[in-house]
């Protein structure tokens, strides 16, 4: 079994391998840093699953997912990230990942979604699964799309922008987090603000608390 792990730091790709390679002592592993070293194993090697950081430097692993989806849409993929999971696994479940995962989840159940993953099935946690049930509901309530939150209407890279302004983070605080310029995080900022038809930055705070995109 060949096991590809994506993620910047290698302190945590690191102990991901030590978490799987107890579970898995057969296993092959290929590590990644970049969202550009990532996509040259994905094409180089045939790999049974993927670990994926959503916060990868640059080019977000949300997009890096579509990509690996595209070149080999069989590949199953499990994301992992530092958000919590009301306010990404939507949208990566969307984009053709088969199982979202926190950052903090026990190592157990990283195995477990591994193994479920490895079978065929998606993995969700119990919380997010009556998260996506309630979502559910109220979009059927509303009549569908009509019922839609503001925040459907931004890009992925847009919605992490809103998430980390909304949690009282900075332009350059959020520029070096994600190793962008501070001229491109403005820009999503605008744009962010002109999709929600909103002002400032109070606007998008009180927004996300009000639809619980944030602690």
């Amino acid at each position: 079994m060949k096991i590809l792990l994506i993620d910047d730091h290698s302190v945590v790709r690191q102990g991901l391998k030590s978490t799987l390679k107890e579970a898995f002592p057969e296993a092959h592993f290929g590590e990644a840093g970049t969202a550009t070293e990532a996509m040259q194993l994905v094409r180089s090697d045939s790999w049974h699953i993927v670990v994926l950081d959503i916060g990868l430097p640059g080019r977000d692993g949300v997009e890096v997912l579509k990509d690996i989806k595209h070149e080999r849409a069989e590949l199953p993929v499990i994301m992992l990230s530092m958000y919590p999971e009301d306010q990404f696994a939507v949208r990566v479940l969307k984009a053709g990942a088969a199982g979202y995962m926190t950052k903090e989840t026990a190592a157990h159940e990283l195995v477990d979604a591994v193994r479920r993953v490895l079978s065929g099935e998606r993995y969700i946690s119990a919380k997010l699964a009556q998260h996506l049930a309630a979502s559910l509901s109220g979009a059927a309530g509303a009549g569908g799309n009509a019922g839609a939150p503001l925040h459907d209407r931004l890009s992925d890279r847009e919605y992490q922008v809103m998430c980390l302004l909304a949690s009282g983070k900075s332009v350059s605080q959020i520029a070096d987090g994600l190793s962008l310029s501070v001229k491109t995080i403005s820009t999503y900022r605008t744009h962010i603000l002109q999709k929600m038809s909103m002002t400032s930055n109070a606007e998008i705070i009180r927004y996300a608390l009000m639809n619980a995109l944030v602690n």
